[in-house]
């Protein structure tokens, strides 16, 4: 009985590997390589921890670009080269200090400058504070209600959308444009809640703008839990007016030199056809910019790596792209488009990596139902891997400039579980040790299974 039970369950595992298609089967080498042998982790602790933060502009950016370009040659990728670019260059300076001004108290608060924004006087800004949530309840003060004061936004995340993505939409542009808005009424300075959905106290950074012919005033981040507290103290004691200090050392300097890196693996059938994928290699400068976007570059560039050590010949030239300056210009994303245009490039599609490392879910599909109907038919193949949310949506930052630059490319994001991801987004604690490295292997091999499937199969 035993001998039979075996020969039936040899044969059934016979017949199970007869009945794998060469698609399934060539997937399944590619999952088996990146977990195998997969180089994107250690690319990854070499970039943060040899190289660390990259905002555009620094030493450390030039840094990331001349390993990435080495990485890619070493790798015998067919091409390897340099886009050059300008990129705005900002410096944060001496670490800034604040605290909530008490009577004779000072209560200690951590905050961080946002990037862009001036520097306050030599002294320090001390002024009274006043708490609004939009831009709405901003404009109802009026100017005599916001004259000589610092303005504290502090709307929080709709922990009731599911997408953290979507609950980071609701609430980005106070930190934005909540200058200009606060500056237009008077407002001296801006503090801005983070754009977290958790309590802790690391501030997060990122963009703001200033608009021509609206008072240029200092704008900082301050961690959620401080702006709990100075919610609480501003609802305590309305009868004296609560003022806040703060001092920040940033500036900005001239226009710096950068460049976008780029790698080929060249198409064996039409090599003028060209498939994407990428990430921004600049980062914030709190920390070591692992998740935001250190994951994206090391899949990318593991992408085409795989390709390489399993002898995969795409039809079409397959380009890993290391975008400069997401975080504060996009000029990277906006010159990659402008060349290909230039050179009239036949672009079939770009996938974008840039929502962390985490367990990839599926990707997103921008704007092409017909293409998506297309990559639905994949969905058995990435179903052993958990990639089955092949769905619409956005393709990523440094991407979307294509899509007016070069006609009918299709442009997708990979869509990975990004639960935890604005835990630790432009804050000092998106570090190396917060990557799981299975989940960013399982990344870079999803990545490399859809576009093995679009190189042999297209797009529509």
């Amino acid at each position: 009985m035993k001998l039979i039970a075996t020969f039936i369950s040899t044969l059934f595992l016979s017949g199970s590997l007869f009945a794998q298609s060469p698609d399934s089967l060539i997937i399944k080498s590619i999952y088996d390589e990146a977990l195998g042998k997969g180089h994107a982790y250690s690319n990854l602790e070499y970039l943060c921890k040899k190289i660390g933060p990259r905002l555009s502009g620094s030493q450390n950016a030039q840094k990331a670009v001349d390993w990435t370009k080495k990485v890619m040659e070493d790798y015998g990728f067919d091409r390897v080269y340099l886009q050059e670019l300008m990129v705005p260059h900002w410096e944060r300076g001496a670490k800034e200090s604040a605290y909530i001004l008490e009577g004779k108290s000072k209560i200690p608060v951590r905050i961080a400058a946002l990037g862009g924004s001036i520097a306050t006087a030599e002294q320090g800004l001390t002024a009274p504070i006043i708490e609004v949530m939009n831009f709405q309840e901003l404009r109802s003060l009026g100017e005599s209600g916001v004259k000589g004061k610092i303005v504290f936004f502090n709307r929080p995340f709709d922990n009731r959308l599911f997408d953290p993505f979507e609950a980071y939409r609701g609430a980005v542009d106070q930190r934005s444009q909540g200058a200009v808005e606060a500056a237009k009424l008077g407002a001296v300075g801006v503090i801005v809640r983070s754009m977290t959905n958790i309590i802790d106290d690391n501030p997060h950074t990122g963009g703001m703008r200033y608009e021509d012919g609206v008072t240029k005033i200092p704008a900082a981040a301050i961690s959620t839990k401080a702006a709990e507290l100075l919610s609480q103290k501003l609802r305590m004691t309305k009868a004296s007016p609560v003022r806040l200090f703060f001092k920040q050392n940033c500036r900005t300097l001239p226009d710096a030199v950068s460049y976008n890196v780029v790698g080929e693996i060249r198409g064996s059938v039409s090599p003028e056809k060209i498939i994407t994928v990428g990430g921004h290699l600049d980062s914030w400068d709190l920390a070591e910019g692992a998740h935001d976007d250190g994951t994206g570059i090391t899949q990318s560039i593991e992408v085409l790596r795989m390709f390489k050590s399993l002898n995969i010949k795409p039809n079409n030239t397959i380009r890993a792209v290391m975008f400069m300056n997401e975080e504060n210009g996009l000029r990277g994303g906006l010159k990659y488009a402008e060349i290909a245009k230039q050179n009239q490039e036949k672009h079939i599609a770009a996938i974008e990596s840039d929502h962390g490392g985490f367990s990839p879910r599926g990707f997103t599909v921008q704007e092409s139902p017909s293409a998506l109907a297309h990559i639905q038919k994949w969905t058995h193949l990435l179903a052993p891997y958990k990639v089955t949310e092949l769905i619409p949506g956005g393709g990523g930052a440094d991407i979307g400039p294509l899509k007016t630059a070069v006609p009918g490319i299709v442009l997708i994001g990979l869509k990975p579980d990004s639960h935890r991801y604005f835990d630790i987004h432009h804050a000092s604690s998106d570090v190396f040790e917060n990557v799981n490295k299975r989940e960013l292997e399982i990344g870079a091999a999803s990545m490399a299974s859809l576009i093995y499937l679009i190189d042999k199969y297209g797009v529509q």
